[in-house]
């Protein structure tokens, strides 16, 4: 009698029960049906295709994009006793051939596989005199054209089923809005599969945006509530990343940089410390992170605006995989706005990619400003509906207020328009402000209606003006003229008198919320039971070190947790534990129990 997937999931992976649509999807893909699966990042889509691929006949071929993900799952699949294998240019010739080897004779039941490589000749061939459980294309969204992630060998996947039309092929992603949903089910030729959307909430992400003053103050303020801990500092440009993790370094955080300008033995380096090491800070460009299978990474922040909300959920996505509370953190100003609207405006793309990429900014430009919760508007993005505030971002913790601007947009805008609308907020501003500049004096701006109206309200509080008014679209960024700010066909309206604006009320840079300043353990362990699941962590690092694999391949810090909290007396009261597996429990087991005891 054949195992079921409840039995496998308790035997290899040593948990009770599936999430959410977890089982509906293994069952569907074990009998031999086509999937689309859209779920967070870590809402358990892995387990989506390594169970069917365990309890069909044949191997489960995953392609992925990434060597990093791959050498990871590979590693945890070992953990638990999965035979399991890459193929990649990591690999030298002989470890390539003894991968294909195990292959051809069926000692595998899971290979995991970069695209560029399914495609070649040989491995087709190889497939060919293989028996196939299913295909997993991960990252799915990679075949989008419009998507942040193109990549042109994901177009060429149809292969898979017109080459072996019986095989059941599952596509996975955590990012994709609705049309980039539908363009995936189109180009991979899921025409009858049956798709299982799931929320793409992550409740334990705490969001938070703040404007831009200093922000290499503000964002050592928001870290230093997380010294010790695991996480990601994205940059926009290579020199900031650079900077940024100078800066960090010399102030005693655990901080290394990443940018394609970087040796690749460098960057290789730095990621492996990054997924190995305890309390590492990863300062880097969007060439990070996708496919980090890393779970107990405590914060994402971003230094500078991300280009789409797309890319912003992904990249805040990588933040606390394993369930357990995390943060992302946002700081932008005008600036932000100004530089990637000039980026997108100087690109060689056509018009229609640009029109998607103005829409794309506009929509992460709403969030940044939206005085709503968060998660309602970020959900939004991805057709979902959140039906009440989420109670764990910044606007439902902290609500904004707004106030009747309509007066200010029209000086603000005046102020534009008598200047030739060819010149940066900084010098508007003085020029609202009566200021008494070099420049001012040279264009004559000093003679204008508009100088010295706005000296009612402060610097910081005009430049919240401004950006409002070009997030709203009542001003935009002329790429052109270096940044300078110009009327919109909607700007009229506000001049008139017809359209009245409402702003968000530039708030007092808020203080960071105080912190336990107790050991940083990552997950909330209570006070009697640090010991413990300190020494349990000292036990998994030795592990770790002992095998050359992360140390949350061998166990996560909320199973120590578990163990730390219910101290288990033998085998059989360990092997109840969530996330201990048959396999797990036979070769740690001893030395867990061993550890319990010397703790008392």
């Amino acid at each position: 009698m054949q195992e079921s997937p409840q039995q496998l999931l308790h035997r290899i992976f040593g948990h009770a029960d599936f999430r959410g649509p977890q089982q509906a999807i293994i069952e569907h893909i074990t009998a031999g049906g086509d999937a689309l699966v859209l779920m967070p990042t870590g809402g358990g889509k892995s387990l989506c295709y390594q169970v069917p691929a365990l309890l069909r006949t044949g191997v489960g071929v995953v392609i992925s994009p990434l060597i990093a993900l791959m050498q990871d799952q590979v590693e945890a699949l070992r953990q638990v006793g999965v035979r399991a294998e890459f193929l990649n240019s990591t690999l030298d010739g002989e470890s390539a051939a003894r991968v294909e080897r195990a292959l051809l004779v069926g000692e595998l039941d899971l290979l995991y596989v970069a695209p560029e490589r399914l495609l070649t000749p040989r491995f087709l061939s190889l497939l060919d005199r293989s028996p196939i459980a299913l295909f997993a294309i991960d990252e799915a969204h990679c075949v989008s054209q419009w998507g942040h992630d193109f990549r042109r060998e994901y177009r060429e996947l149809t292969v898979l089923h017109e080459r072996w039309p019986q095989v059941p092929r599952i596509a996975l992603t955590a990012t994709a809005d609705p049309p980039t949903q539908r363009e995936i089910a189109e180009r991979l030729q899921l025409d009858e599969a049956q798709w299982f959307v799931s929320s793409f909430d992550r409740p334990n992400i705490r969001y938070n945006v703040v404007q831009k003053e200093n922000g290499k103050r503000q964002l050592l303020e928001f870290l230093d509530a997380h010294r010790g801990e695991a996480g990601i500092v994205y940059c926009l440009s290579r020199r900031k990343v650079d900077q940024t993790a100078e800066a960090l370094a010399e102030l005693g955080f655990k901080a290394l940089p990443y940018h394609a300008g970087l040796d690749a033995e460098v960057r290789a380096a730095n990621q492996r410390r990054f997924l190995r090491e305890e309390g590492v800070v990863m300062v880097a460009t969007i060439a990070f992170g996708m496919g980090i299978d890393k779970p107990d990474v405590r914060f994402v922040a971003h230094m500078d605006l991300p280009k789409s909300l797309e890319g912003y959920y992904q990249e805040t996505g990588r933040a606390g995989r394993d369930g357990e509370p995390a943060e992302a953190w946002l700081c932008y100003g005008l600036g932000d706005m100004v530089l990637l609207k000039q980026m997108i405006e100087q690109s060689e793309a056509g018009e229609e990619r640009k029109q998607l990429e103005r829409r794309k900014l506009d929509q992460l430009l709403g969030y940044c400003e939206s005085m709503q919760c968060r998660r309602q508007v970020l959900l939004a993005g991805f057709g979902e509906t959140y039906p009440n505030p989420c109670g764990n971002c910044d606007n439902c913790l902290q609500p904004a207020a707004s106030w009747d601007a309509t007066l200010a947009a029209q000086k603000a805008l005046s102020c534009v328009y008598r200047t030739g609308q060819r010149f940066g907020v900084v010098h508007l501003i003085e020029v609202l402000r009566g200021g008494e500049g070099e420049r001012i004096q040279q264009f004559g701006h000093d003679k204008l209606s508009t100088y010295g109206i706005g000296k009612d309200l402060d610097a910081k509080s005009w430049r919240g003006v401004f950006r409002q008014l070009v997030a709203a679209g009542l001003l935009e960024v002329d790429a052109e003229a270096f940044g300078g700010l110009r009327l919109t066909d909607s700007s009229r309206a506000v001049l008139t008198g017809k359209q009245a604006v409402v702003l968000r009320k530039e708030l007092p840079g808020k203080k960071p919320r105080e912190r336990d300043r107790g050991p940083r353990t990552g997950v909330a362990v209570q006070a009697q039971d640090l010991p413990l699941f300190g020494a349990l962590r000292e036990l998994r690092a030795q592990l770790a070190r002992e095998q050359n694999v992360p140390a949350y391949v061998i166990f996560h810090d909320s199973t120590l947790r578990n163990i730390a909290e219910q101290r288990p007396g033998s085998l059989g009261e360990l092997a109840q534990v969530g996330g201990i597996g048959g396999t797990k429990l036979e070769r740690y087991g001893p030395q867990v129990l061993e550890t319990i005891r010397a703790q008392g």
